[in-house]
């Protein structure tokens, strides 16, 4: 009543070849996000990552660090995981060494 009859149409015969380059065309912009993705985010967050290791890696007793919650202290204690953090004079936390952000300059903590 509403609705008419659909008449179905074939559809022209196709290529060969016609099939693998349609595909490959149609695959083309989510390779090109890919690699956009990668340059800018994977491969700067890598490149952080890096740096933090080699941080942490190069601490030693005496630096002056920040914390990833704000605690700001001179390492007094090495361990393979754990920090011991001087904060004040007699006021010794202990800290991931994952949980340090930044070394900070000899004399920034008073």
């Amino acid at each position: 009543m509403f609705i008419s009859s659909a008449f179905a149409q074939t559809a022209p015969a196709a290529a060969a070849g016609g099939d693998i380059m349609s595909s490959v065309t149609s695959m083309l912009p989510l390779v090109l996000m890919f690699v956009v993705l990668y340059f800018v985010m994977i491969r700067p967050q890598m490149k952080r990552q890096k740096e933090h290791r080699a941080m942490i890696d190069a601490l030693a007793k005496g630096d002056e660090v920040v914390t990833s919650g704000g605690l700001l202290g001179k390492v007094s204690k090495m361990g393979e995981t754990h920090l011991g953090l001087e904060v004040a004079n007699g006021v010794e936390v202990q800290i991931q060494r994952s949980a340090v952000v930044q070394v900070l300059p000899k004399g920034s903590v008073k």
